[in-house]
């Protein structure tokens, strides 16, 4: 009975000593990085950091870092290396969160390029996602950036939906359109 209380206790404080020295080192924390390290940054918990832009009272343009609720997959406790920014064509002083740069061939060039694709996985895993939320599947996209990237910039900008082009020998139907009935106040 003794050397289970004992178990016990040694459980806990070393939970407790995890906890506090977790706490005391510390890790990322979007709210205390700069603009120069905001963007592409991961916090501690997973989330990642979002660089936003406000215009003081003054009239003077200012640089706040926030925690976003976006989660990455693989990452924590992550500020992005100036390598890895200028290999996928990234800006330092990006705002907010989006997919709109993979409308950009340039940009999905340089992301899909075999040091961004391989070597920046923090980047890969935030644009694997974007590009899935807009029904892409980016290891796929980079296939077709390696080939004929323009259907593929059409699909994205379609959210993936295209439709077909014409095809030989299709039968055209008459349609006819029937009025519309006013609902009846029965």
């Amino acid at each position: 009975m003794a050397s289970n209380f004992g178990l016990k206790s040694l459980a806990i404080l070393a939970l407790t000593l995890a906890i506090c020295v977790q706490g005391s080192l510390g890790g990322i924390t979007c709210e205390n990085l700069n603009k120069d390290t905001c963007a592409f940054a991961v916090s501690s918990s997973g989330k990642r950091c979002v660089l936003e832009k406000y215009v003081k009272r003054s009239g003077e343009e200012a640089y706040v870092c926030r925690t976003s609720e976006i989660e990455a997959d693989k990452v924590t406790d992550w500020v992005e290396s100036d390598h890895c920014i200028e290999a996928c064509g990234l800006d330092r002083k990006s705002l907010g969160i989006s997919s709109d740069s993979l409308l950009d061939s340039g940009f999905t060039r340089k992301l899909c390029s075999t040091q961004c694709y391989n070597g920046c996985l923090n980047i890969i895993d935030l644009y694997f996602n974007l590009a899935a939320g807009e029904g892409v599947f980016l290891p796929k996209l980079c296939e077709a950036q390696r080939g004929d990237a323009r259907r593929e910039m059409a699909e994205i900008r379609s959210s993936g939906l295209v439709a077909p082009g014409p095809v030989s020998g299709v039968n055209h139907f008459k349609y006819t359109v029937a009025p519309a009935v006013a609902p009846s106040s029965a």
